[in-house]
């Protein structure tokens, strides 16, 4: 099994839409088809965005499909040549998908960590990837939503972060954050020297807003953003 794991890869893609948008909506629900079931996935998450800070707001022009893939190849072969791609090709406008694997993961995601099993080395030059994720108890709503700009503010001031995104299953339940980084160094001169960061963290473990969470980081082995309309 542990060569079996050596070789996985995580793909994260975005799409975006500036047409088509309840079509997008839509296939929140309809898109399972294309991903369970399919012998080369170990797990899939269909995500919806946030608009402004973080997740308290739904982006409607933008989706994400978290995918776990047994092999690279698998990954290249669905999104250059799927019938998933195809229909994003006349109904997305963009598309951004990032291969990645994990480097350190802890928590848990629905009641698994898939990422444990297949840690790799890290390289001080490489991207940086994260997903942290947080269901949040329904007696902790508010009081979790009050803190989610200064979450979100902190992470869009911080320096050599190239990209973010809030992402989720669920509005208001289920929520997550991707972020693109310039490499391990400005993580963690993130994690340990930004006050409002260290505020958050703090005030989480506090109020113990969440019921389950999961905190992952990747390198990123490439991205590739694609025009499509």
């Amino acid at each position: 099994s542990d060569l079996y794991y050596s070789i996985v890869i995580t793909t994260i893609s975005f799409f975006k839409y500036n047409s088509n948008k309840f079509w997008a909506f839509r296939q929140m629900a309809e898109s399972h088809k294309f991903f369970e079931n399919n012998p080369k996935i170990i797990l899939y998450k269909l995500l919806g965005t946030g608009a402004g800070d973080g997740f308290l707001w739904p982006d409607f022009s933008t989706y994400s499909i978290l995918i776990l893939w047994k092999k690279e190849e698998f990954a290249n072969e669905f999104i250059s040549k799927s019938d998933h791609s195809k229909i994003m090709e006349k109904k997305a406008y963009s598309r951004h998908d990032y291969f990645m694997q994990p480097i350190q993961t802890h928590g848990s995601w629905d009641g698994i960590n898939p990422f444990k099993n297949c840690l790799v080395e890290k390289n001080k030059e490489d991207k940086i990837g994260i997903i942290t994720r947080g269901k949040v108890r329904l007696s902790k709503q508010i009081d979790f939503w009050l803190n989610v700009p200064q979450a979100s503010n902190a992470i869009k001031r911080a320096k050599d972060v190239e990209f973010y995104k809030g992402i989720g299953e669920l509005p208001f339940l289920a929520q997550a954050t991707f972020s693109v980084w310039k490499n391990l160094d400005s993580v963690m001169n993130f994690a340990y020297k930004s006050k409002d960061h260290s505020d958050i963290i703090k005030k989480t473990r506090k109020r113990n807003w969440y019921s389950e969470d999961m905190f992952t980081r990747f390198i990123i082995k490439k991205n590739i953003e694609t025009s499509l309309n």
